[in-house]
């Protein structure tokens, strides 16, 4: 399973960016995906999580009525939209895919990573 995140970059604080995620190596619609970030010298934490179906979706308290997770079944693929970026929201930023169809919160439930995309808010 690999999966590849793209879209990060640097953007003023109230901007937009959105990133994407797209998997290979399985059946994508069968499991659930996760965006995770890791600010310098803090864990990785979870942002937003979405079912295999996409009719279920959680947030992190943080970002709740700011990013949205989707995602496309058809092109294999999920999205974090992200609004009104603070500059809080810099970090690394991770897709994931776990074996469950729900939504899980812990890391070590997530078996496969992309490589991170660096997300840069300034002031």
């Amino acid at each position: 399973v690999q999966l590849q995140a793209s879209g990060g970059g640097l953007v003023q604080a109230g901007g937009s960016l959105r990133l994407s995620c797209v998997a290979s190596g399985r059946t994508f619609s069968w499991y659930a995906v996760a965006w995770y970030r890791q600010a310098p010298e803090k864990g990785r934490e979870f942002v937003a999580g979405i079912s295999d179906s996409g009719s279920d979706t959680d947030y992190a308290d943080s970002v709740k009525g700011r990013f949205t997770i989707s995602r496309d079944n058809t092109k294999n693929t999920a999205y974090l939209q992200m609004n009104t970026l603070k500059p809080e929201d810099t970090a690394v930023y991770f897709c994931a895919t776990s074996d469950f169809g729900r939504i899980t919160y812990g890391v070590s439930s997530y078996d496969y990573w992309g490589q991170g995309t660096q997300v840069t808010v300034s002031s």
